[in-house]
């Protein structure tokens, strides 16, 4: 019997513009508005066998704007959240640090800061993902570039403005979730990106 150990692949979102609306240093429930599509995206990937992993940049925190139990007290209301639409998120990693605007402690340039990949590399280390296969979705260009330098299969920019001169580009680039959602779902198992991306000069522009 075969008893080789199978990473499996990850569904990676940014917080602030990708699950929720991005009304800047979210830190209430009151104001935390998940995104059309939300929900249905991440059944769609765990249907397919896929953690889903948030790694989102908090420097609010550092900034002094809300504490660090502030986040994790709105952080587990997001997970009952999904939880009540079926969907269990498999880990959150968020980064307080800001080198520049961060205070005290907090004022540190943090590997785990996207554009830097620490948070994807601790996720991995952390479930056993297999990166290649695994998919992230931002959006802002440090999500990207994060997505880029660990290695992530396929990266997703959820945006209506597409910037062609973007460093480095996004493999897809789509407005929103739900067309996102139509398009993964005519994918194969976990989520076959067929276009090889590594000499790509374009990206994909998808439109409702």
């Amino acid at each position: 019997m075969d008893t080789a150990f199978i990473f499996r692949p990850a569904l990676f979102l940014d917080r602030d513009g990708v699950i929720n609306v991005d009304k800047h240093y979210v830190h209430q429930r009151e104001d935390f508005e998940f995104n059309d599509g939300i929900f249905e995206l991440c059944r769609l990937a765990a249907d397919r066998g896929m953690a889903i992993v948030v790694v989102t940049n908090q420097a609010g925190i550092g900034r002094g704007f809300y504490s660090e139990q502030q986040f994790h007290d709105l952080t587990n209301w997001m997970c009952d959240q999904f939880a009540m639409h079926s969907v269990t998120i498999d880990a959150v990693y968020f980064c307080p640090y800001h080198a520049e605007h961060g205070i005290g402690r907090y004022a540190v340039d943090s590997f785990d800061r996207k554009p830097n990949p620490g948070m994807i590399l601790r996720a991995q280390a952390d479930l056993d993902l297999d990166l290649p296969r695994s998919i992230l979705i931002g959006d802002k260009p440090s999500d990207i570039a994060a997505a880029k330098a660990a290695g992530v299969g396929l990266s997703v920019l959820l945006t209506s403005e597409f910037d062609a001169q973007m460093i480095p580009l996004p493999d897809i680039c789509i407005p929103t979730l739900q067309a996102l959602n139509e398009y993964l779902a005519t994918l194969g198992e976990p989520f076959k990106h067929t276009t090889d991306t590594r000499n790509k000069e374009a990206t994909y522009q998808l439109q409702i």
